[in-house]
């Protein structure tokens, strides 16, 4: 197979400036495409700023004979994330890729965490995903082309202890994600989340002693695929972790049919609802409507006519 490139291609990178969104900054730098790094610099708890970490990865990509240019704005608002896409369009002309991999952590347990610190990571991980989603896609749009990466977590999916605000805005991005998906289809405007495993500094505090090797050079790949003009999937999760890549997805127990219900029977017919030997999962951007017509076909197998 001939090498992916991205030539002639302006991609948006939140969060490029170190970990992750570093390591796609630079494997699409390398590959042809003209960046913007956008990095506010401020500590894993979204405090401060400096603007030295975009300005060392524009330096590295220029150094490769690539095109960069570091954007400081902060995804947490509106405002910074028309700034963001902005900066594209002023150096570049265009936007045609998008990923979002800007984060910060505030850990709390779910009877401590303040308000402050969990409208702090919503409003970088989810809002930020929209702030900058919502100006790149009216422009996506107008051109026929773009190619969205959102930043997932299994912790979106699985949920773990003292981070509910991460849980939260995790979750809420793969709903993101499938609008995007469904709206985009028409114009060629493809989104995917990447759900990533890596060594970062929000790894900080964790024991990652036993840990494989788990470099954002390992993730960098599968987020490049997603975003590149021949990837053949939109409105999909895939989980990239230490080599691992894997599609994560929702799925639903078929289920069980009655024409009335009462609590006494949920209680009894519990095993059956939960079921998971007959389950199903609807077709990216289609789920919606085949959700509704898988139940409706249970009422008809049953003789129920409307």
């Amino acid at each position: 197979m001939s090498e992916l490139r991205f030539d002639n291609r302006v991609a948006v990178i939140t969060g490029g400036g170190r970990g992750l969104g570093r390591a796609y900054a630079e494997l699409l730098g390398s590959r042809g495409a003209k960046v913007v790094i956008n990095d506010n610099g401020s500590a894993i708890v979204g405090t401060g700023g400096d603007g030295s970490p975009a300005d060392e990865v524009v330096a590295a990509i220029k150094t490769g004979g690539g095109e960069a240019v570091a954007n400081t704005d902060s995804v947490a608002t509106f405002a910074g994330g028309g700034h963001i896409i902005q900066a594209a369009l002023d150096h570049f002309g265009s936007i045609d890729i998008l990923i979002h991999s800007a984060g910060n952590v505030r850990y709390g347990a779910l009877d401590e965490v303040s308000e402050e610190d969990f409208r702090a990571v919503i409003d970088v991980h989810l809002m930020g995903a929209f702030n900058v989603v919502r100006h790149a896609f009216p422009h996506m749009k107008a051109s026929g082309y773009g190619r969205c990466v959102l930043t997932g977590s299994i912790g979106g999916i699985y949920g773990t202890h003292r981070v509910a605000n991460y849980g939260a805005s995790k979750a809420g991005t793969f709903g993101l994600n499938n609008v995007i998906a469904i709206e985009g289809a028409e114009h060629n405007i493809k989104s995917n989340v990447i759900l990533p495993g890596a060594v970062t500094r929000m790894s900080e505090g964790v024991d990652i002693s036993q840990f494989p090797p788990m470099g954002p050079e390992k993730v960098a790949p599968v987020v490049g695929y997603l975003c590149h003009e021949s990837c053949a999937i939109s409105g999909e999760m895939l989980v990239s972790m230490a080599g691992r890549v894997a599609r994560a997805f929702i799925s639903e127990s078929e289920g069980v049919y009655e024409p009335d219900w009462t609590i006494e029977m949920v209680a009894k017919r519990l095993d059956a609802i939960r079921d998971p030997a007959r389950s199903w999962s609807a077709a990216p951007g289609q789920g919606y409507a085949e959700q509704f017509t898988r139940s409706f076909a249970m009422l008809r197998a049953a003789g129920v006519t409307w």
